[in-house]
């Protein structure tokens, strides 16, 4: 009996989580293009519903009426599966990330306090997760590297010039930042001791752990950008070089798959950014919440509210993050191709291994205090990253001088 209840509420958890997932990537794009329109002083969507809110809607019944035309010789089993390669990774990474905490059947004390919290592999399980195994961030990092695959396949079996170009380069570019984004998660990992994602949430009560790792959060935002193919490193699509890149010859619903999991894991990373570096679904004052409302109205109550608070903390957590995003998209330009492989190679990963050869350290040398562990490395990852904006500055400060029109027609 407990083996089938398991698994029903396995199903209805992946049921859930999936279907909230797709929901969040549609508003996500009315989200983006109504930031970016005031961002940039235009109007944005606001035809389809009151105010453009039925927009995603719309958008969707386009692209399910559009006629899926697939190129004559395009490899016809990969260019079809390669749109599933790169969605699946893409809702399957929800399974290890903590959203909350509700302790269904005891007190919302376990939430604050390790020694009451339930068995890992516990039925009902006090944190908002699908599946809390201590492996999480090992799992986090595998699913994650999958989704290169998909734009890479799609690229090639298109049979286009344009998409095996945006295939070529989506292989480089994800292959070259995985280095400095596994290596910044790396940090957090050695402050935290465990791979379980859940007790590095637990770990960051009181003391978020963007402040000692401020330098791997910086390497992780800016590696897991380029991760999800977004501005100013979205390359492997540039449509003044590539016409679209690798989704050129797609189209219909399979472009579509394409743009959901792009969303998807931009949602993704920045969840797993909460989960880092800002706590998680922690926040001052929530146990204290708890200890308010348990005389008014019972332990259950102040549970099912330190639970349902504790998720919605979360979910603002990563509202700022793709706020954020959104603002660096409407603010940056794309860097050129050189450029962003020379910035992955030659100064996010020697700074990572900087990062983790000063965490190793410091964690060893000051074992007993955190307080003191943070100070250091905050002083650390903010000298090297002013270093690094010093050493990075152009140094050919020459300027060259404007020619004229009457020495252009001269040359000519």
């Amino acid at each position: 009996m407990d083996f089938w209840m398991r698994l029903i509420a396995l199903i209805v958890q992946c049921v859930i989580i999936a279907l909230a997932a797709t929901t969040a990537f549609a508003y996500l794009t009315l989200f983006e293009r109504r930031t970016l329109a005031r961002l940039q002083n235009r109007i944005g969507p606001n035809r389809a519903g009151p105010n453009g809110v039925l927009q995603p809607l719309a958008d969707a019944v386009k692209l399910f009426f559009k006629e899926d035309i697939i190129p004559a010789l395009a490899d016809r089993p990969v260019y079809l599966i390669a749109p599933a390669i790169s969605i699946i990774p893409a809702l399957i990474i929800w399974a290890v990330i903590p959203l909350g905490c509700w302790n269904v059947l005891g007190s919302y004390k376990a939430c604050f306090d390790p020694a009451q919290q339930n068995d890992a592999n516990s039925f009902w399980n006090i944190f908002i997760v699908a599946n809390n195994i201590n492996i999480g961030v090992l799992y986090l990092l595998a699913v994650t590297s999958i989704g290169v695959y998909g734009i890479t396949l799609a690229g090639w079996a298109s049979n286009s010039k344009y998409s095996m170009l945006g295939g070529i380069r989506s292989a480089a570019q994800l292959v070259s930042y995985e280095l400095s984004l596994g290596l910044a998660v790396l940090g957090a990992i050695m402050m935290a001791g465990s791979l379980n994602t859940t007790e590095i949430v637990d770990v960051q009560r009181g003391w978020w752990f963007v402040i000692p790792q401020f330098l791997g959060f910086v390497l992780f935002m800016i590696s897991s950008t380029a991760e999800v193919v977004r501005a100013p490193f979205d390359l492997v699509e540039a449509e003044q070089e590539l016409a679209g890149g690798y989704n050129t010859e797609y189209g219909s619903m399979k472009f579509a798959l394409f743009f959901m999991s792009e969303y998807l894991k931009l949602i993704a990373v920045s969840a797993i950014a909460v989960m880092l570096y800002f706590g998680g679904w922690n926040f001052p004052g929530l146990e204290a919440l708890g200890d308010t409302l348990s005389p008014m109205i019972g332990v259950a109550g102040a549970s099912a509210v330190v639970g349902i608070v504790s998720f919605l903390v979360f979910v603002l957590k990563v509202l700022i993050f793709l706020f954020i995003s959104v603002w660096v998209r409407a603010s940056w330009p794309r860097l050129r191709y050189d450029h962003l492989m020379n910035l992955g190679w030659k100064w996010l990963l020697p700074m990572a291994l900087i990062n983790v050869v000063a965490t190793a350290a410091v964690v060893v040398l000051v074992p007993d205090n955190r307080y003191i562990q943070g100070i250091i490395l905050f002083v650390i990852g903010v000298v090297v990253i002013v270093g690094a904006a010093a050493l990075g500055q152009p140094r050919n400060k020459h300027q060259v001088e404007p020619i004229s029109m009457a020495q252009i027609s001269t040359k000519q």
